[in-house]
């Protein structure tokens, strides 16, 4: 009976004047047990003196209550700062007590009134101890009566016994919506492990083994680490995903809802997690001097690196901003979310970069100092056989843009290249070398400073494959990969934006940046952790399907191309490579041949690419065809001679 009526009320919460109420009465009832306490045990005081006094004592209860507000918490969540509002109302209390106690010795209003000052300090302690003990009993009696039947108990344990652990065991205890028993924190330091932080024991990291947690029926281990680097925590995890368990993770600190971690923000770890690279600093003094006052021009900005790139821009003081996308919906989405995020300075441009007259009327119009141009089509499988769309968007609308920003006096155009341009096996990878050329002849103008930046995959991006893996996952599989040896670089999208400034920012002109991808990751093996991290296991529940190299696919990526090599630069994630010499003639006047041939549909603009570029031989394509044997033979000696020297990170 007792429980139904608790679990017919558990959404509800207790009226604060209720509360009120029952802390008068507690505050009454220890006024009797202080004078019992201090007559020992027995009625040897003035009765009839004790019942005039209570009414004055419960009013003056009142007055402190009202005046700190501790009634006003909510019992089944009383934490530490409900406990010092109590002791706070107690010492108002008896402050108050205390000076008509003396008041009315001095003056002899009211004879009844003569407390002793040993009941008074007395009562005192026996009042914060009842009302501190009554909101914790009320509180364990509700998470075991209440909670208890009506939602499922799992176990957890909580990896890091700081103070991040403790606020995430309190979140935990103290949510409404599930039944959670903390097991134990997990950490390494040897002067916190074997003693107890809340009645829970803290373990040394040796107990993560598959028996402990089978033996502890562990469902949940939660990362409540806030200084913990990303190669440690991928270790960590890695240590735990063949385990029956779900990993977890809490964010920082400045993520936190108003300081406060909410049950929500713990959130299970993701492979971008695991593969995420060092925090870099969002706002740059060299990136802020660089775009102080300046009309600022980002093509493909509503696109995965373009639509960061502007979010980035947008914190410094610029004097103009205009986005340039296609895509009128992804357009019209990151100007809600801009204008949502108190950024209003800002011009959305919905347009082609190919429209060479619309481009022209823009620059008009703007008169931009620094353009950044996102703008391309980017998917390999598909540019394979639209060659024709790829030459037009990825060489000509590159060209439109470089001539444009030359003819106008633009101090900076920063491309944002690929790692496919470098020994391309694609069509999408051969376009976006053949603009890193182009923008190499440009350079040798001296108007503008024509700057490109190389990296590779970006973590998240627009048909990248974790999205893909996450979408599979939702269906129940089977994961999909090309290859079961094919590896790529990774990066986030906010680090590859924020490089992306910042060698705007250093760039002179002619640079070819290469940012530091760290190490190239196994795609299988992604999968698998994918998998595992959802809680599942492979192959038993999900399996991974090999399905062969796309059209135009490497098994590894590269980001120097042969005969090139770098050089170091201030930002230890940012190297310049140092690129073989062009026949800038000779290469710009291929380039603008490629364009007229790509207009009239010319089914030789393949060909003239492989020329242009001759490093280009497709891979698993119709259009290996179009190779030379001698050429392929050549180039792949070459390949091989670079992959033999891929285990040496950049910066060496």
């Amino acid at each position: 009976m007792i429980k139904n009526y608790f679990t017919n009320t558990a959404t509800k919460y207790a009226s604060k004047w209720l509360v009120l109420l029952i802390d008068i009465l507690m505050v009454s009832l220890s006024f009797i047990m202080s004078y019992f306490i201090l007559f020992n045990l027995t009625l040897n005081f003035d009765v009839d003196k004790l019942f005039l006094q209570l009414p004055v004592i419960a009013m003056i209860s009142l007055i402190a209550f009202l005046i700190i507000g501790s009634y006003k918490g909510v019992v089944r969540h009383t934490g530490v700062r409900d406990v010092y509002n109590i002791f706070n109302a107690i010492c108002l209390f008896s402050i108050i007590t205390i000076v008509l106690v003396v008041a009315n010795r001095k003056f002899m209003v009211v004879d009844a009134f003569t407390i002793p000052l040993t009941i008074i300090i007395i009562h005192s302690l026996l009042s914060f101890i009842g009302l501190t003990a009554s909101r914790y009993i009320f509180k364990a009696f509700y998470h075991s009566l209440v909670l208890s039947g009506s939602y499922t108990t799992k176990n957890v344990l909580i990896y890091g016994a700081g103070e991040s652990g403790i606020v995430t065991q309190s979140a935990l205890t103290n949510n409404t919506k599930s039944r959670v028993k903390v097991i134990g924190y997990v950490d390494k330091d040897v002067q916190k492990v074997g003693k107890h932080i809340n009645g829970i024991r803290v373990y040394g990291p040796e107990v993560l083994t598959e028996k402990f947690i089978l033996q502890k029926d562990v469902s949940e281990v939660i990362f409540s680490i806030q200084n913990i680097d990303h190669i440690n925590l991928r270790v960590l995890v890695e240590s735990l995903v063949d385990f029956p368990v779900l990993v977890k993770i809490v964010p920082p600190v400045e993520d936190w809802i108003n300081g406060e971690l909410k049950l929500s923000q713990i959130k299970q770890v993701q492979i971008e997690d695991l593969l995420d690279r060092a925090p870099i600093s969002i706002k740059n003094s060299k990136i802020s001097d660089a775009v102080d006052g300046k009309v600022i021009v980002v093509t493909g900005g509503a696109g995965s690196i373009g639509s960061e790139l502007v979010r980035q821009i947008c914190t410094y003081n610029y004097k103009s901003l205009i986005v340039v996308d296609q895509a009128e919906s992804a357009l019209y989405d990151l100007q809600q979310e801009l204008k949502q995020n108190g950024f209003h300075n800002f011009i959305p441009i919905v347009a082609d970069i190919r429209d060479k007259n619309r481009m022209n009327t823009l620059f008009q119009d703007h008169q931009p100092h620094l353009v950044f141009h996102a703008a391309a089509y980017k998917h390999v499988p598909l540019m394979e056989y639209n060659a024709y769309e790829a030459i037009k968007i990825n060489v000509a609308g590159t060209k439109v843009m470089c001539d444009l920003s030359m003819a106008f006096g633009v101090e900076k155009f920063i491309f944002v290249s690929t790692d496919k341009a470098v020994n391309p096996t694609n069509v999408m990878g051969a376009t976006k070398r053949i603009a890193e050329m182009y923008i190499s002849c440009m350079q040798q103008q001296g108007v503008t400073k024509f700057i490109t930046t190389r990296f590779g995959n970006v973590l998240g991006s627009n048909g990248s494959v974790i999205p893909l893996f996450k979408k599979q996952i939702d269906k129940g599989g089977p994961l999909t990969v090309t290859h079961k040896d094919v590896t790529r670089y990774f990066m986030t999208i906010p680090e590859a934006s924020q490089l992306v400034l910042e060698a705007g920012a250093m760039g002179e002109g002619g640079e070819i940046f290469i940012f530091d991808m760290g190490e190239s990751v196994k795609i299988f093996d992604l999968a698998k952790n994918m998998i595992k991290l959802s809680g599942l296991k492979y192959p038993e529940d999900i399996d991974i399907k090999v399905t062969g190299l796309r059209p135009g696919e490497k098994l590894y990526e590269e980001l120097l191309a042969n005969g090139e090599n770098t050089m170091p630069t201030y930002h230890k994630k940012i190297m310049i490579s140092k690129a073989r010499d062009l026949d800038f003639t000779t290469t710009r006047s291929k380039i603008d041949q490629l364009c007229v041939a790509n207009m009239f549909f010319d089914m030789d603009t393949v060909k003239l690419m492989k020329k242009i570029v001759p490093e280009y031989i497709s891979n698993n394509s119709d259009l290996c065809q179009l190779d030379l044997k001698s050429t392929k033979e050549e180039v792949s000696q070459e390949v091989a001679s670079k992959a033999t020297k891929r285990a040496t990170p950049l910066h060496q």
